[in-house]
């Protein structure tokens, strides 16, 4: 996969350096952040599908393949599979660009469901049209 590609059908919604805070004493990124840099993402993509707030009610099968290391630059992609009434569900793969030869993997990917808020922190429904 070259840099200029994404995965079919997904956008680059969110690009980031795993730094040394961010490992364990291997050199290691934990899990935990990993999976945070997917859930910004996903409300990124969501807060745009939604026109408004969302905030993440599940997360599905998510899948760490690879470890991302110090120095990887971490690439999260988004995919929006279904607008339900209030809910929107996407498809997450974070892919990590290896800092020492440029190589590019995917290391993890999930779904997210969000959910659309109003301004109460109430679900309301999501525009079916946009």
């Amino acid at each position: 996969m070259s840099e200029s590609n994404t995965p079919p059908g997904m956008e680059l919604t969110l690009r980031t350096l795993a730094m040394p805070a961010d490992a364990n004493p291997a050199g290691d990124i934990f899990g935990g952040w990993v999976m945070s840099q997917m859930d910004l993402a996903a409300a990124v993509r969501a807060d745009e599908r939604a026109r408004g707030r969302t905030a993440t009610v599940a997360v599905h099968e998510i899948v760490f393949r690879k470890p991302v290391k110090i120095g990887d630059t971490l690439c999260v992609y988004t995919k929006i599979e279904k607008v339900g009434r209030s809910s929107i569900t996407l498809k997450i793969e974070s892919w990590a660009r290896r800092h020492y030869d440029q190589t590019r993997e995917m290391v993890t990917e999930a779904v997210f469901v969000m959910v659309a808020l109003d301004q109460d922190g109430k679900p309301r429904p999501v525009d079916s049209q946009a």
